[in-house]
């Protein structure tokens, strides 16, 4: 499969070339990545070959399916971003900056997979929050239960009145 996402750059022309992948399960099965349970994502690598390097522009546009941070529940995520890169050629291999790849002279191909990856990984919101759960309409056991408990540590911390003469110590 990773061979899908290998563009020989050798043959090509100087100028614009467009590449275009549909990310599904598999391809983050093939990262050992179970986060997403579904996707359905749009990638368009545009790569602009110049005589001594390789702009790289990675654009990722679709949605994920993915588990609620709060409630547990499933829902479709959007995902929107992009990567530029930079490929430059020299001695050896180097992959240490973000920004900039170095591919050995005698290179004529690069596998976008990893990039690919990285984009879509790094446009995931960190908090997963279903969008009826900010908006209040999701009715879960988990939610309900959440509620149970904060209220019921509301009327805990108002009906102890120990605490307050442990407040007055300080």
């Amino acid at each position: 499969m990773r061979s899908d996402y290998l563009i020989s750059f050798k043959g090509l022309k100087q100028g614009k070339h467009h590449f275009e992948y549909k990310i599904d399960k598999k391809f983050f099965d093939s990262f050992a990545y179970d986060d997403y349970l579904d996707s359905n994502i749009q990638t368009e690598v545009e790569l602009v070959k110049k005589p001594n390097l390789i702009e790289m522009v990675f654009t990722v546009n679709g949605d994920v399916l993915i588990n609620c941070d709060v409630s547990g529940e499933e829902f479709y995520q959007p995902i929107q971003g992009d990567l530029k890169l930079i490929v430059k050629f020299g001695e050896k291999f180097n992959n240490d900056d973000d920004v900039v790849l170095i591919l050995p002279y005698q290179s004529h191909s690069i596998d976008v997979a990893q990039y690919i990856y990285e984009t879509i990984i790094l446009s995931t919101p960190a908090k997963r929050i279903h969008p009826s759960v900010i908006d209040g309409t999701l009715e879960s056991e988990v939610l309900k239960k959440l509620k149970y408990l904060e209220q019921n540590k509301i009327k805990e911390e108002q009906i102890n009145p120990c605490w307050d003469k442990l407040k007055g110590l300080i």
